[in-house]
């Protein structure tokens, strides 16, 4: 559905054969460092996080509210929308 995505970032819950065989899409793990003690920003892993942030603005999608996938896809894409129409709109 989306044959733009070619790589993902996850972190290391979503290591495993599971994860690798549902998609053809890569995934990479992206590990901390062995010597990390405490908070440690990781490579690549800031972008979802920053992404999670910034849907979580919108309200409906604050917490995993809706009851079916479609309906939650949906309320995500409006998020997205919204951020892209206010991104223009500060650019004009």
């Amino acid at each position: 559905p989306f044959p733009f995505i070619r790589m993902v970032f996850a972190d290391s819950g979503y290591r495993g054969p599971r994860v690798a065989e549902a998609t053809s899409i890569a995934v990479e793990i992206v590990k901390r460092q062995p010597d990390q003690i405490g908070f440690a920003v990781q490579p690549r892993r800031w972008v979802v996080e920053r992404f999670f942030a910034w849907i979580s603005r919108n309200r409906r999608l604050w917490k995993d509210a809706e009851a079916t996938i479609e309906s939650a896809t949906a309320f995500l894409y409006a998020a997205a929308v919204m951020i892209l129409v206010r991104r223009i709109a500060r650019n004009q």
